[in-house]
């Protein structure tokens, strides 16, 4: 089976590895095609800097230096030039004009920031307990106001298009076991919500009638944060129900990582239904490449 991973990071941003060092991890993993999509720049558009995205004076430079690995691997390793690409409602999207002057052979479109009106953005992804302070301080203590705040963002960044791949499109449930859902204090989790339930799958026919492939992301799984893939099993029943194709991805953050986990999301993409899953083939009169690998 012909493998791919193009939703990965280096030392421009939050990975701890060079460019260099990742691309040749592709070639001794034998990747049929693989990309690098650190954190675009923030700075300018939200009003704060971060750890985890790449210095607005540093994008040059990461560019050129993907762009310079793409050539010494010529003819070796399919290399491709990417940007993860957060998105919050008015402010920062995929679709942004100066993200598509690039020329990048893909953007991963992907929520980590609410940015609630009159609040203090945070991410979903953060500490426990930064989590529960955003939740406390912009949904009065309302899990399911994030939740909902979540699934609308997602929803408008794929109406509003740009991206060629959705990422972890379920990153909200990283910290829902911080979150007592009834009034005793007993631990229901809010996947067990009709609310959230509802939402999924409003989601997924978004994600067919756009056509926008979504990736099985081992990145959580591999660095000990999640028990399970994102999207998780219960997502991928919904998303084979209604016809979302599935991109295979390991959200490196170190060469190491390269494929961790993929066995795993075989495995559940075979359970939920699925029978084969896209590999990434390049970029062509301004579209993505997908190229169709059975999972049998």
């Amino acid at each position: 089976m012909r493998l791919t991973s193009i939703h990965n990071h280096t030392v421009y941003s939050d990975g701890k590895d060079e460019v260099e060092t990742l691309c040749n991890a592709a070639f001794e993993k034998r990747l049929f095609s693989f990309g690098i999509s650190d954190h675009a720049p923030i700075e300018k558009k939200i009003g704060f800097k971060t750890e985890w995205n790449i210095p607005e004076e540093k994008l040059c430079e990461y560019i050129d230096a993907v762009q310079n690995a793409k050539k010494r691997w010529e003819g070796r390793q399919n290399i491709y030039l990417g940007l993860e690409v957060d998105f919050a409602q008015g402010i920062i999207g995929p679709g942004d004009k100066d993200y598509l002057e690039l020329n990048l052979d893909y953007i991963i479109g992907s929520v980590h920031y609410l940015v609630p009106h009159n609040g203090k953005p945070f991410t979903v992804d953060d500490s426990e307990e930064k989590v529960v302070m955003g939740v406390k301080e912009n949904y009065n203590g309302d899990v399911i106001g994030m939740v909902e705040a979540y699934f609308d963002s997602v929803e408008a960044m794929i109406k509003a298009g740009g991206l060629d791949m959705l990422g972890h499109p379920d990153l909200v449930k990283l910290r829902e076991k911080a979150f007592p859902m009834s009034l005793s204090g007993e631990k229901i989790f809010f996947r067990d919500n009709d609310y959230y339930k509802k939402r999924i799958n409003a989601m997924a026919a978004l994600i067919t009638a756009r056509g926008i492939p979504v990736e099985i992301n081992t990145g959580g799984l591999t660095r000990g944060k999640t028990s399970e893939c994102y999207p998780s099993s219960e997502l991928l029943k919904v998303f084979h129900k209604h016809g979302v194709q599935m991109v295979i991805s390991a959200d490196a953050h170190r060469a190491a990582d390269l494929t961790g986990n993929y066995d795993v999301a075989r495995k559940t993409l075979l359970a939920s239904g699925y029978t084969e899953t896209l590999l990434f083939a390049g970029r062509q009169n301004g579209k993505p490449l997908w190229e169709t690998e059975k999972l049998i």
